[in-house]
């Protein structure tokens, strides 16, 4: 189905038929998406089935004072997650992405009505609706049918701010992150504020436990005041007789999706031509070092595994997305232990360095998607499935390992055990060889291409959310697999290094062998999958 026709003539249920068109297409024929679909679909009804029970525990409870806090708070979070969840960790839904519409004569304004209403048909967006449905319950049952309209109207209000932020700000990225260096530097600033939200609950969370509650409700009163709270507070407004802040809260909701809009539109253009202008450069001196020296490390074995070891190492560091994921590993690492030491709950840090082990493998679920096709290089020159997995285990554990050594020092520092440091960083290294075990086949079997794109953040979609489940499950499978070293830790801490170490490799090495085998076998139906359409 194509969108054609005079520049008034499209409408916006043409793109919506559009995106479900191209979502219908991909899971045609295609057993393995169809299941991952439905893994989303299942989490995402979830998600609005928690988020509606949380947030309708309020009115059910008839605690009003809950409300209070958990409207404007929640509302914000949620309202952020719709800009940095895309962003950096699921990908961005690009099944109608802007420069497929660059050739057509489109007005501006019917473009951006089409993306913002086929946003709004996905996954997502639905999920959130129905979750957020939980205010206008709670609103009726404080405050009757009156309270339920105004919640109703701040749900699809405070939708349509998640839509049109998240849009607006996918589009400025597109056409600002001109040079390397810059979306190098934007990489890492929204890999560390992504990753910092995690910390930035725990630290909340115990300063409102120690806190005097008339500074917390001051805080929450200026969070409803703001784009990001106010919509999901209208109904609560009208339940406690505030309704003569209802109009208010609409002109600041109003005021920014306009405003938003008109950013929108003013970086669309560009974002739809993906040009980016280049300045000119400086002039490098000379090296007339041979190639393979260029490549290789001074410490590198002169080998096959060598060479693509070192070229994996220069991969993670240089490609912005890979060093996104390490920059969100350690933020997660490091401060997590510290915000809860901060809570008053210093033991607490063991527990979330034990998950920290788990997501350290996360990065390799979909490694060969990073690189698309150019992985034919690599099967045209008759790479062995099993040398090319402990390369790129190698190369990633080059980076792994120091943090996962950084964690445990923090964590025994924070729980005030350092004599527990060895202990949890042999914990630590069960549940990483663990992880690497189960994620290993995953990359294998699971992958997925990835845009051939400047943007560092526009990932493929029409299914990033179920796509990202492969790894979750991993990530829980990783919890598990390592219990019977957390368990030996329990009782004989002296033990939990050296069987730790022992349990992590051995775990690896199985993995590996069975990646390794899946990967020969698999080589050109991988490359298929991984190469940009």
């Amino acid at each position: 189905m194509a969108v054609t026709g005079t520049p008034g003539s499209v409408s916006i249920r043409a793109f919506v038929r559009l995106k479900l068109r191209i979502t219908g297409n991909t899971l045609r024929d295609r057993p393995a998406r169809i299941v991952m679909f439905v893994l989303g679909l299942v989490a995402a009804c979830g998600f609005a089935i928690l988020g509606y029970s949380m947030l309708a525990v309020p009115g059910l409870l008839d605690r009003p004072d809950m409300a209070e806090f958990l409207f404007p708070f929640g509302g914000a979070l949620l309202t952020l997650g719709w800009v940095f969840l895309p962003l950096l960790f699921f990908g961005v839904d690009s099944t109608l992405d802007p420069a497929q519409f660059a050739l057509l004569p489109l007005r501006r304004r019917t473009l951006i009505a089409g993306m913002g209403a086929a946003a709004l048909a996905g996954l997502p967006a639905l999920a959130t609706l129905c979750a957020t449905l939980g205010t206008v319950h709670s609103a009726a049952l404080l405050g009757g049918a009156g309270a339920a309209l105004a919640g109703l109207l701040g749900v699809v209000c405070g939708l349509a701010v998640c839509v049109v932020l998240s849009r607006a700000v996918i589009s400025a990225f597109a056409t600002s992150l001109r040079s390397r260096r810059a979306r190098d530097l934007a990489t890492i600033l929204l890999a560390v504020v992504a990753a910092s939200i995690g910390p930035l609950e725990l630290t909340l969370l115990g300063l409102l436990n120690r806190a005097d509650w008339t500074l917390v409700e001051t805080a929450a009163t200026v969070t409803g005041w703001t784009p990001l709270g106010a919509p999901w507070t209208l109904g609560l407004d009208v339940a406690q007789g505030r309704a003569w802040a209802v109009p208010l809260k609409l002109l600041i909701v109003v005021v920014t999706v306009t405003g938003l809009l008109v950013w929108w539109g003013r970086t669309l253009e560009q974002a739809m031509v993906g040009a980016a202008g280049t300045g000119p450069g400086r002039a490098a001196a000379p090296d007339h070092r041979s190639p393979v020296t260029k490549l290789l490390f001074r410490w590198s074995p002169r080998s096959r595994f060598g060479a693509l070891t070192a070229r994996e190492i220069r991969y993670w560091w240089r490609e912005t997305r890979r060093r996104a994921a390490l920059v969100t590993l350690t933020m997660a690492g490091v401060f997590l232990p510290l915000s809860t030491a901060f809570a008053g709950d210093g033991s607490g840090a063991v527990g979330l360095a034990f998950v920290v082990g788990a997501i350290a493998p996360i990065g390799l679920a979909n490694q060969f998607g990073y690189e698309g096709s150019a992985y034919a290089t690599n099967l045209a020159t008759g790479v062995p499935g099993r040398l090319e997995i402990h390369s790129r285990a190698a190369a990633h554990a080059v980076f792994t390992v120091p943090v996962l050594v950084l964690v445990a020092i923090v964590t025994g520092v924070v729980a005030g055990r350092p004599e527990a440091i060895a202990t949890q960083f042999g914990t630590l290294l069960a549940t990483y060889g663990t992880g690497l075990a189960l994620v290993l086949p995953i990359s294998v079997r699971a992958a997925y291409a990835l845009p051939d794109t400047t943007g560092p953040f526009a990932l493929s979609s029409g299914g990033g959310f179920s796509k990202s489940l492969p790894g979750m499950a991993a990530l829980l499978g990783a919890m598990i697999g390592s219990l019977p070293v957390v368990v030996l830790a329990t009782l004989w801490p002296w033990l939990a290094l050296p069987v730790g170490l022992v349990y992590g490799v051995c775990a690896y090495l199985l993995g590996a062998h069975l990646a390794g085998r899946m990967l020969d076998r698999r080589m050109p139906e991988l490359l298929a999958a991984v190469t940009p359409r």
